[in-house]
């Protein structure tokens, strides 16, 4: 719109058209139009950046690893236990605490929690296998193992075994309270040592003691061997100790055949041997005498049966 001396004068419709193209081809050309130029170093940065930045990524490693960890126990789970549209497949878990294998399983060491009790069903055996291993039950320090030649049983606090039905006591290490017996079936009882009043057999069978070593019985007040027949077995030798006296009441054999001898060429105190008889008085009394000549007998001056040799 032009301005004249008579009031403002309208434009034509031409005259617009070339104004309007005129301003939109300046427009478009002025590319630095409404441009401030600023320092970017002193913008407010967004996003994460720098150590924010690394410790995002590693937070997002850490998920993805603990996602393939949880991943493998569930694969792990669902292998083993073999969990189904209907349950589980391998076991079951009832309201009273009972858990019940269904299927044979395979175990490393079980820790069954206070006074628990591990059984088979009622018209089923148990069985328990071990690879190649000991089958080991322990119970604080003591310890039942299975193994292929051999069953072991060592406690600190003693044991016992009753049967459950009538509460009836089997076997017991209570010997105060009961007498050691051996379990029926059972034939010999393998010790390192014991520590008892006495040791019996039934008046129908023989007290047998074999040991590979050395064999020392000890007793406190005394040591007392009483029985219809007694024999010592020895491939060595036998020492009898005794603070006041030994008395063997009965009759006493000995068997010279594994007695040590020598040939009649060897001089008696010559100095090479020294040899001993053994001597028994009337009432049991031993005693021994030295050997200086050939036929000697125990008819000494200084022997201590007196007048019952």
């Amino acid at each position: 719109m032009r301005q004249s001396s008579n009031g403002p004068v309208k434009k034509s419709m031409r005259e617009k058209a070339v104004e309007r193209r005129n301003v939109n081809k300046e427009h478009n050309s002025n590319f630095k139009a409404g441009y401030i130029p600023i320092d970017e170093d002193r913008l407010h940065k967004t996003g994460l950046r720098g150590r924010k930045g690394n410790l995002a990524i590693c937070v997002i490693i850490l998920l993805f690893i603990l996602a393939v960890i949880n991943l493998t126990i569930t694969l792990v789970i669902w292998a083993v236990i073999r969990i189904g549209p209907n349950g589980c497949d391998s076991m079951e878990f009832h309201e009273s605490g009972l858990l019940r294998f269904k299927q044979v399983s395979d175990m490393g060491v079980i820790h069954p929690l206070y006074k628990s009790t591990v059984g088979g069903r009622r018209n089923e055996n148990l069985v328990i296998t071990g690879n190649n291993q000991p089958i080991v039950f322990q119970q604080g320090t003591t310890k039942l193992s299975v193994e292929k030649n051999k069953t072991s049983i060592t406690s600190d606090i003693g044991m016992q075994f009753f049967d459950p039905r009538t509460q009836n006591i089997l076997f017991s290490t209570d010997y105060e309270t009961h007498e050691f017996h051996l379990p029926s079936g059972v034939k010999s009882l393998n010790v390192q040592k014991a520590s008892t009043e006495r040791i019996t057999s039934n008046a129908t069978s023989d007290l047998n003691i074999k040991v590979d070593g050395r064999a020392i019985v000890r007793g406190n007040e005394g040591v007392f061997i009483m029985g219809k027949t007694i024999e010592f077995h020895m491939g060595g030798n036998m020492e009898l100790k005794a603070e006041n006296s030994i008395i063997l009441n009965g009759t006493v054999m000995v068997s010279t055949t594994r007695l040590p001898s020598s040939s009649s060429e060897h001089q008696f105190g010559a100095g090479e041997w020294v040899r001993y008889k053994l001597c028994v008085c009337a009432d049991g009394t031993l005693f021994k005498v030295q050997v200086t000549g050939q036929n000697m007998g125990c008819q000494v001056s200084d022997h201590p049966c007196g007048n019952s040799l």
